[in-house]
């Protein structure tokens, strides 16, 4: 039997990736967030920032990381410097402050189009788990195991629900749109 709830869940999922991703762009704030996506070559592997430092955002503008290891401060410091933040940490024993510049227009034009891009990809992610959908719908109707009504049906269901979700993302969009474009 056909379950449309498995589907939307996916979709779910997207959205949640994408929404995660969204966070750790960079606005004219300080974000802990914003360190997510950025990962260190420690101990063999590669390990999100907040595993081995304690992060803070004392002020607006400021994120500060309190690495546990002194070892690890020139790691987390290169990561910092290789990953797309366009952030340089200033280094102070086991503490790197990292503060945050105010966005310029051209950046911000910039963050626009990033976040339009990303919308996209989650858009295209959630039309793809459509097509798996209908596909399923259809081998359900030529195995018999459905009538054509009942894949009308679902058919119209699974398109509600992608909908929705492309709504969502809409939405999570024009709401960081405005979060950039507002200093």
């Amino acid at each position: 039997m056909f379950d449309e709830k498995s589907h939307s869940l996916k979709m779910d999922k997207s959205i949640e990736a994408f929404t995660k991703e969204l966070s750790s762009l960079r606005t004219g704030r300080a974000n802990a967030a914003m360190l997510d996506l950025v990962k260190v070559d420690v101990y063999g592997q590669q390990m999100p920032i907040n595993q081995i430092a304690s992060i803070t955002t004392p002020e607006p503008r400021m994120i500060n990381i309190q690495v546990w290891d002194q070892n690890n401060v020139p790691l987390i410091d290169a990561a910092i410097q290789k990953s797309e933040l366009g952030l340089n940490p200033q280094i102070d024993g086991q503490l790197i402050r990292l503060p945050i510049p105010e966005l310029n227009e051209e950046r911000r034009t910039e963050l626009k189009k990033l976040i339009k891009n990303m919308g996209e990809k989650c858009k295209i992610s959630i039309r793809n788990i459509r097509r798996d959908a209908n596909e399923e719908l259809k081998k359900l109707l030529k195995s018999k195991e459905i009538g054509e009504d009942e894949e009308k049906s679902f058919e119209k269901n699974v398109q509600t629900i992608t909908d929705n979700h492309i709504k969502i993302v809409d939405d999570k969009v024009s709401s960081k749109e405005k979060e950039i474009m507002t200093i």
